[in-house]
């Protein structure tokens, strides 16, 4: 597989399953040791998520297959672990919950798809950073719609992010400037294309958070094998139509998407949230995009130049401030 050279390439979209609202998962931490737990356990769940562009790029497969193996290999994990733990009621969902958990289920697969998408038009650092930008549209759309109350310091940290998101694109970066015109137009406009996928799967996955906030009573566990098994279905023509994979090799990161980055990354981070409050929730969420920067530099030799390092910096402090504790929180996805 041909690798660009410069600027990174995206992971997944990321990523990871959309889970409900963090509030979901909150559990009083009973003492140091449940809380170190817990810590330990978000921080392996961010490092696995932070992993899933290497297995989206190694895989070779066009994007529509990527979600499909992703979604059916996670929900076959799922499933696994569900039997193993006797969780199958949590399955039963009637009326409007039924229809939250397929409408969720349909948005994750158009953001994965974005998100993987976006990955060799941009770079995994780039997209994975990008894509965590979610929380402004959440912070948003709850304003405007929901009649959420904002504060004015969330509101100047949310021009903040967006600055910081302006400088990450490196579109504003003199380096990442001369990357893209040393390959040419389409290259740049490909580029551009990938920033606009990232946008627009983070805005699905806000979109995810808002509805999966209006149906509390759906489990984590059991709004992310929904969405496996919605995403599955949906997209089981894609194999007939756009080919499946030709060599081994391709299965077996296809098999470590769903297996690893949904199945295992999905139960570890629920186990960890279970454990933690809130606020310590929001902080230990950004080990999955500063895993995929560093990822995207070990494997691929890519890295961010200062300025879109700056650029995450601010994104990072401005949406730290954004995420107040009380307020409902997301498993990252890129998605």
């Amino acid at each position: 597989m041909n690798h660009k050279p410069g600027s990174v390439a995206a992971p997944i979209a990321a990523t990871l399953v959309a889970a409900p609202a963090a509030a979901t998962f909150t559990a009083s931490p009973t003492n140091a040791t449940r809380e170190r737990d817990g810590q330990w356990l978000l921080i392996a769940g961010g490092v696995l998520l932070g992993s899933i562009g290497v297995f989206v790029e190694e895989a070779g497969q066009h994007p529509l297959i990527t979600v499909w193996f992703r979604c059916a290999f996670g929900a076959l994990a799922l499933l696994a672990w569900c039997l193993t733990t006797g969780r199958g009621r949590d399955l039963l969902l009637t009326g409007r919950s039924r229809w939250v958990a397929c409408a969720t289920g349909v948005l994750m697969v158009v953001n994965w798809a974005l998100f993987f998408a976006a990955i060799p038009r941009t770079s995994i650092a780039v997209a994975t950073v990008i894509f965590h930008v979610q929380p402004i549209w959440v912070l948003v759309f709850g304003a405007l719609f929901l009649r959420e109350a904002v504060s004015r310091g969330q509101w100047l940290a949310t021009v903040a992010a967006l600055g910081g998101l302006v400088l990450t694109t490196g579109l504003l970066d003199s380096a990442a400037g001369s990357a893209t015109g040393s390959h040419g137009g389409s290259y740049a406009g490909s580029y551009i294309t990938g920033l606009l996928m990232c946008l627009g799967g983070s805005l699905c996955y806000a979109a995810v958070t808002l509805l999966a906030n209006t149906q509390k009573s759906i489990s984590p566990f059991a709004m992310a094998l929904w969405q496996c098994l919605v995403g599955a279905v949906a997209l089981a023509w894609a194999p007939f139509v756009l080919g499946w994979p030709q060599h081994a090799s391709a299965w077996a990161w296809l098999l470590g998407l769903g297996v690893l980055h949904t199945g295992l990354a999905y139960v570890v981070l629920f186990a960890g949230m279970a454990r933690l409050g809130l606020g310590r929730i929001a902080v230990l969420q950004f080990v999955y995009p500063l895993t995929a920067v560093l990822v995207d530099w070990a494997v691929y030799g890519r890295t961010l130049s200062p300025v879109q390092l700056a650029g995450v910096a601010l994104m990072a402090a401005a949406l730290w401030t954004i995420r107040r504790p009380g307020r409902a929180q997301v498993v990252p996805e890129g998605g």
